[in-house]
Parts: structure tokens; sequence; C-alpha cells
């Protein structure tokens, strides 16, 4: 057995290729256009992943969009994504600043939650050790839910 690929829905293709890609980091690797089932599907792997991905489409990150509306209550129960980062710290602050609300701050310099478009909970986790606490994550307090 092998790892392939996490499936999360979207309802936003945009939104949510701005949130993987341009905040995250995750990098396109394949899309699929259905027209017959009415669905895009687009996989995504993170950096470093990508010659990998693209021969067999593992580890990605696939995301379904429907192009017929859906309402998915809380994500449809998914628990949550987790990759690790070479610094939670940097990870944090570049996300802060593109506008992602940090849930779940990286207080313990080791472990963070931010959350998708959709509601889907991303962990972040410091590779290696974790880094000694800093300010402002040290102190900052949690928001939302993760």
């Amino acid at each position: 057995m092998r790892y392939l690929h996490t499936m999360v829905r979207v309802t936003d293709l945009d939104a949510s290729l701005s949130f993987y890609c341009d905040r995250l980091g995750l990098k396109e690797v394949s899309r699929v256009e259905n027209q017959g089932g009415r669905f895009t599907l687009v996989f995504l792997c993170a950096p470093g992943d990508e010659e990998m991905a693209k021969a067999s489409r593992a580890p990605t990150v696939e995301l379904t969009y429907n192009w017929d509306p859906e309402d998915y209550q809380g994500g449809r129960n998914f628990g949550h994504l987790a990759y690790a980062v070479d610094d939670i710290y940097e990870t944090c602050a570049r996300l802060q600043e593109g506008g992602v609300i940090i849930n779940r701050p990286p207080r313990d310099g080791h472990m963070a939650f931010v959350r998708s478009p959709d509601g889907i909970s991303v962990e972040l986790l410091q590779a290696g050790p974790a880094k000694a606490p800093a300010e402002p994550w040290a102190s900052m307090p949690n928001t939302g839910v993760w």
C-alpha cells in the first residue's frame, strides 16, 4: 500500500488555487476537465514532489470542483491536511501577510493550523525539532476553529 492523494471538494476553484498555491505554496501538477461529469480535478503537490507527482499523481491533494453548486457542510466532515514546513514562523508570517488567518498559532514552535476558503483545516508542522517559542506567536491567541 502507498499513499496516493487526498480529495477535497471546493466551491470556488480560483479562491482555492489562490490559497493552496499562492499562499500555501503547493504546485499544480495536473488538471482534468470532465465535460460529461461537469467537474474539474486539480492535483497539487508540495514543492519538491513535482516529478514524483507528475509520474504517479502521488503524493497529491486533489481539488474537486463540481460545476453545479452544492452545499458542503463543514468540509463534509473532513479532518485536515498536514504539511511539514522548513520554518513554521516564516510560513505563518507569509500566510498572514497574504490574508490567511492563523487559527492556531505556532506558540510551541512546532504546530499551527489555518483554514482554506472552503473551511478545510491545514496543519503545518515544523520539519525537524521544534523552534524555540518566539513572539508574536508565543502569546497569540487561537482564532476561530481548526
